[in-house]
């Protein structure tokens, strides 16, 4: 398994993935054009030099070496709802004159300047081991990397509920306060640029819970099934819900400084691939091992590590050499895959700023 930058030989895999993901993926429409001028978007993103995060997207696809098909996808923008305000319905508890409790729904903006993590999809036919984890982790190795690319706090809008006909509980009972369109093409609309009237039409409120139906008060901060494994990845990282929630599924956006993500702070940079490097506190445990380049940026797992009496340096073979594109002496990032193993040693970290990664 590689991960590397998405190219515009990819587009064809990237529709189907689109396709396969079905209503309610909105960072990933059906729609070739929009989807090239993503990729495009990305390629500039990784060339781009930056100081500062503004409008970068970086795209990802996770590649069989051996098949060269595309597995799946993952992504990050580098700085949301500044052109396009980001809106939820935020959920409140009050307590009223007669001591009974009142729960709402209440529109709002939030999240401006925010890096978002998005677009992560892992093709059912290549559910294996360890291969979302590489899709979702390796973000944060990259985070970890590029600090100046991405914003102090990062956030994760999940998708919500819907069924395999494109059926929304919580849409079904919206869609009467605002319009009388399917959830199908609400996704749609709400994936363009210009789809700001849609999410206008949507009342301030606050609604109140209690009057919704049962149906869509019972996946008001839920997620589709398909969501739950990566749901669960992030809560591991440390990501929480904070009590906002899309406004059309209302799946949950969950949020966690990039500091404190556990993967960004797990990630270690090491130099020196000439002897060999070590790693002795992770012998046979899965590693995400990355070189340090941006548009050219590589990396992918090896399953367990050799000890030795170096502890700062991990051992590279030779073919995962030449599949990261590192010649001897090159820096490499590193970033155990396992839950509860012991962190890297970081302390190279800040004296090699100048690598940077791109996401």
């Amino acid at each position: 398994m590689l991960i590397r930058p998405i190219t515009l030989r990819d587009l064809d895999p990237l529709y189907q993935i689109a396709v396969e993901s079905g209503p309610g993926f909105t960072s990933l429409m059906p729609d070739r054009d929009a989807l090239a001028q993503k990729i495009e978007h990305s390629m500039k993103s990784f060339e781009r030099r930056v100081d500062n995060p503004t409008n970068e997207q970086y795209l990802f696809v996770l590649e069989d070496e051996h098949s060269h098909e595309i597995m799946g996808t993952t992504g990050i923008q580098a700085s949301v709802g500044l052109d396009r305000p980001l809106h939820h319905f935020k959920r409140d508890r009050t307590i009223g004159p007669a001591g009974l409790a009142r729960e709402t729904l209440t529109r709002c903006e939030h999240y401006a300047g925010c890096t978002e993590i998005c677009s992560l999809y892992l093709r059912p036919d290549y559910r294996q081991a360890n291969a979302g984890k590489l899709l979702s982790k390796v973000r944060f190795l990259f985070m970890a990397l590029h600090p100046e690319r991405f914003a102090n706090t990062v956030i994760a809008e999940m998708r919500g509920v819907s069924d395999t006909h494109g059926h929304s509980p919580f849409w079904n009972w919206l869609r009467h306060q605002v319009v009388d369109l399917d959830f199908s093409t609400v996704t749609q609309l709400s994936a363009q640029s210009d789809a700001r009237f849609l999410e206008q039409l949507v009342p301030p409120g606050p609604f109140d819970i209690a009057d919704m139906t049962i149906e869509a008060q019972a996946v008001i901060g839920q997620v589709h099934p398909d969501t739950r494994p990566a749901l669960h990845l992030l809560k591991q990282e440390g990501f929480r819900h904070r009590g906002l929630v899309d406004l059309f599924d209302a799946g949950p956006t969950i949020e966690c400084a990039r500091d404190a993500i556990t993967s960004v702070r797990n990630s270690g940079l090491y130099r020196g691939l000439y002897g060999g490097t070590r790693i002795t506190a992770h012998t046979g445990f899965p590693l995400i091992v990355a070189n340090g380049q941006c548009s050219g940026f590589r990396a992918t797992i090896i399953d367990s590590l050799s000890g030795g009496d170096e502890p700062e340096q991990v051992p590279l073979p030779t073919g995962i050499q030449r599949k990261l594109g590192l010649n001897g002496g090159d820096p490499v990032c590193a970033l155990p895959l396992v839950k509860n193993r012991p962190t890297l040693n970081t302390s190279e970290m800040s004296a090699h700023q100048e690598f940077r990664h791109a996401q």
